[in-house]
């Protein structure tokens, strides 16, 4: 998985649609492999965006959560912490 996707799924506060606009717009560019479409795919590119974040708020609010819900900084405390010891072995 495309490690600038974040999980999406049972946050406290619950995820905000920028949140879930940002990670569509990352899929899109990892699965068309471009960051900036040309003009001639922008409209393309614009609206597979706007499907994928409608389709990613559905899923979210059907999905049953299970535990408790994640926060942001402990998502954070958790990324920094396999950053770190992956930058451990490489030393």
């Amino acid at each position: 998985m495309c490690r600038n996707i974040r999980v999406l799924h049972n946050f406290a506060p619950p995820t905000t649609p920028e949140e879930i606009h940002a990670a569509a717009l990352q899929y899109v560019r990892k699965v068309s492999g471009s960051t900036r479409p040309s003009m001639a795919n922008q409209v393309a590119f614009d609206a597979a965006v706007t499907s994928i974040a409608a389709i990613t708020t559905a899923l979210l609010e059907k999905l049953e959560a299970r535990g408790e819900p994640r926060t942001r900084e402990g998502e954070l405390a958790k990324a920094k912490a396999r950053w770190e010891k992956r930058s451990a072995t490489r030393e």
